[in-house]
């Protein structure tokens, strides 16, 4: 192993394209000068076709969790009902941040690393019929599930009036998210994931439906006041200091999603979804979602004969590579492969064999190439 050389496959932060690293080493400039509003003004309509939307996506500087609780706070008030839809971790996040808020949280709960059924929200939205939002996660992190959030919305819209909300933070740039023909209310993402850029920017986009609930919510927000960020926005602006580096960055990186093609894009991210999961069927590890629910973005498994985090410590301690363990009560039972953003099939190849050499150093005996030989079929056959 070589000191300098490392390997990140987990699901944020992820790697960093070298134009976009070279793009964020700029020159510091003023933020209230007319260089800020250029980049400002040719970023914004780059932003919209990632989301799906023709609204401006604001950019606020703080992590995607701070984009989540802007949200809910700019969105509902203490004492509304709202339903959250946990199916792991980050859903689980999104209820804890309604209870801080007092807000009165139904939660509906999913094993975990399964999907949510629509038809059951149906349900649920009969039983509680004064609904001001419902808070739903696209991917969830935690266990590689993609839920089906364009007929969860279809659902919602049909049985409530209430507004639908998205974290879309391990999804937006790798997922295809349509959020105008989805009828999504606000979708969050963060910087770090297929964004392709450290962590620290949250970007939120917001439907007009949302903007008539958020101007007649009297609830008072200083910094995340999402109105603040919307009207400075439109004059090329943000109203409070921007995290300039990163905005390099971004710019960046949106050039190459727009040189790769969105198409190609999400194309890749299904590519390297389906090179991972065949590669864990041929080693005859379990993986913890089905085909149906999976998500483009990481692929978790449940191995059954070895201790996933003695692998993760042999392929940290050998290879310097590092993937994610579980969390909350999956700790200790699976490993998290993130594939998402700037990752190749190239950097899927070499991430399989490593795994092959840790779990034999571990004692799961394993035919060496029959992961890679696998991944490989996938790839030459086009399989995305």
């Amino acid at each position: 192993m070589l000191p300098d050389q490392q390997f990140l496959r987990i699901p944020g932060p992820t790697p960093i394209p070298p134009s976009v690293q070279h793009a964020m080493s700029q020159p510091m400039i003023g933020h209230r000068d007319q260089e800020t509003k250029d980049l400002l003004h040719s970023i914004k309509p780059k932003l919209k076709p990632v989301f799906g939307t023709n609204q401006d996506v604001l950019m606020i500087a703080g992590s995607g969790t701070a984009g989540l609780e802007t949200a809910v706070t700019n969105a509902v008030q203490p004492g509304d009902e709202v339903m959250v839809i946990v199916t792991g971790a980050f859903g689980d996040r999104f209820a804890q941040i309604c209870t801080e808020h007092d807000i009165s949280t139904h939660r509906y709960d999913v094993e975990w690393g399964e999907a949510v059924a629509p038809q059951a929200i149906e349900e649920h939205l009969k039983k509680h019929p004064h609904i001001k939002a419902v808070f739903a996660t696209l991917c969830e992190t935690s266990t590689g599930v993609l839920n089906p959030v364009k007929e969860l919305s279809r659902v919602i819209r049909w049985h409530s009036d209430a507004l639908f909300i998205v974290d879309g933070v391990s999804a937006v740039g790798g997922v295809d998210v349509k959020m105008d023909e989805w009828e999504i209310d606000i979708l969050i993402t963060g910087s770090q994931k297929a964004m392709m850029l450290p962590p620290g920017l949250t970007f939120a986009a917001v439907s007009e439906r949302a903007w008539e609930v958020i101007e007649n919510n009297n609830r008072p927000s200083f910094y995340f006041d999402l109105a603040k960020h919307r009207n400075q926005l439109d004059n090329d602006s943000t109203p409070f200091t921007p995290a300039l580096s990163l905005l390099f960055g971004l710019s960046q990186a949106l050039e190459l999603i727009e040189q790769e093609g969105l198409e190609a894009v999400f194309s890749r991210h299904r590519q390297l979804m389906n090179m991972t999961r065949a590669a864990f069927k041929a080693l005859g590890i379990p993986l913890l979602t089905s085909d149906k629910d999976a998500s483009t973005t990481v692929t978790a498994m449940k191995p059954d004969d070895f201790d996933p985090d003695a692998l993760r410590k042999v392929l940290k301690n050998e290879f310097n590579l590092t993937v994610a363990g579980g969390q909350k009560h999956l700790k200790g039972s699976i490993f998290r492969i993130g594939h998402m953003g700037y990752c190749s099939p190239a950097d899927i190849l070499q991430t399989i064999s490593m795994i092959e050499v840790a779990l034999n150093k571990i004692g799961k005996s394993v035919e060496l190439g029959k992961g890679i030989s696998a991944a490989q079929e996938i790839m030459l056959s086009g399989g995305s």
